[in-house]
C-alpha cells in the first residue's frame, strides 16, 4: 500500500542567490568596498573596473609638478587598466551586434560597457554583490545604454539564464571566489556551441609546491582562494571547453604594480603581487577557450 506524502511545511521557492557563509563574506566584502583604488580610477572616463593592468606605463607621469603628479598616476594606471579589458576582448572572437554576452563576476560593470561599445550587442553582468549591480546599472543609465547592457543580482555558478544564450562568457579576475569544476560547468551550459569563453586570472605556479607566503597574503587581503594553473585546464577539460589560446601576461602586469605602489592609491597589496610574480610563484595568465 502506499501512502501520500505529507506535504512540506516549507514553501519552494526561488534558489538564493547566497547561498553560502563563504559567499555572503564575499558578498558582503564588495558590498561595503568603496576602495580608492577602484572609484577615483574610475572617475577619470566613467569606467569602473575591479581588475589590474598591462603595459609598460609612461615615465613622464612621475616628472613634472608635484601638485598634479599624483593624478598623473591615477589616469595613466587607469589607461593601464582599460587595456587589459581591451586585451580579454580581443580574445573573444567575431563578435556580431545579434549576439550576447556574459560578463560573470562584473563588478562596476566597466568592462560590459566597453564590450558593447566595440561589439553592438547586448551584454548581461553578473554579481553577488546588490551595491556594485546598482553601480552599474546607475552608468548604464547614465551613458543610454541600459537598453542593451544589464546587471544583475544573481551567483555566476547558476545564473538562471538560457541554455546556450551566449556568443561569449568571460571572467576578468573573478574566477578565484568560486570552484572551477562549478563554474566552467555553468559556463558550457550557457554558451552556444561554438561560443568562446575567455579569462584573465592570478593563478599560483603548482611548479612551486602550493602557496607561497605572497600569494597567501593575496588570498588573505581579497577573501579570495587563488587556485593552480592546473586547475583551469582540468576543469576546461571536464565541461567542453578546449583551449585555442593561452597568454602568459605575468611580465605585463608587473609594471603597473610597481606604478601603483608609488600612487596615493596603494593598499599594501603592492609587495605580495610584486613579490609572487617576480619570484614566479604567480602567474597572470589569459586563457581563451570555445564551447565543443
Amino acid at each position: 500500500m502506499t501512502t501520500a506524502s505529507a506535504p512540506s511545511s516549507t514553501p519552494v521557492g526561488p534558489t538564493p542567490v547566497l547561498r553560502t557563509a563563504y559567499q555572503k563574506a564575499v558578498a558582503d566584502y564588495w558590498n561595503d568596498e568603496k576602495d580608492p583604488v577602484n572609484l577615483r580610477l574610475g572617475d577619470v572616463d566613467g569606467l569602473y573596473h575591479h581588475h589590474y593592468g598591462l603595459g609598460d606605463y609612461d615615465p613622464a607621469v612621475l616628472e613634472g609638478p608635484a601638485d598634479t603628479r599624483d593624478a598623473r598616476i591615477i589616469e595613466e594606471m587607469h589607461r593601464l587598466e582599460s587595456a587589459q579589458a581591451e586585451v580579454l576582448l580581443d580574445h573573444l572572437g567575431p563578435i556580431a551586434p545579434g549576439h550576447r554576452l556574459l560578463d560573470a563576476g562584473c563588478g562596476r560593470g566597466g568592462t560590459s560597457i566597453m564590450a558593447n561599445l566595440r561589439f553592438g550587442c547586448e551584454v548581461d553582468g553578473v554579481s553577488i554583490s546588490e551595491a556594485q549591480v546598482e553601480f552599474a546599472n546607475g552608468q548604464a543609465r547614465k551613458r543610454g545604454v541600459d537598453d542593451k547592457v544589464r546587471y544583475h543580482f544573481r551567483n555566476m555558478l547558476d545564473t538562471g539564464f538560457p541554455t546556450g544564450a551566449f556568443q561569449g562568457i568571460w571572467n576578468n579576475e573573478s574566477t578565484m571566489y568560486v570552484d572551477l569544476f562549478e563554474l566552467f560547468g555553468e559556463h558550457a551550459r550557457q554558451l552556444a556551441y561554438g561560443g568562446r569563453y575567455v579569462c584573465i586570472t592570478g593563478c599560483y605556479n603548482d611548479v612551486t609546491g602550493g602557496r607561497s607566503k605572497a600569494v597567501s597574503r593575496i588570498d588573505e587581503h581579497y577573501t579570495c582562494n587563488i587556485h593552480p594553473r592546473s586547475a583551469y585546464f582540468k576543469a576546461m577539460a571536464a565541461n567542453g571547453l578546449v583551449p585555442i589560446n593561452v597568454v602568459d601576461l605575468t611580465a605585463a602586469t608587473i609594471p603597473y604594480w610597481e606604478l601603483r605602489a608609488k600612487s596615493s592609491v596603494a593598499t599594501g597589496v603592492e609587495e605580495p603581487f610584486l613579490t609572487a610574480y617576480k619570484e614566479g610563484s604567480f602567474h597572470y595568465l589569459l586563457i581563451a577557450a570555445d564551447r565543443i
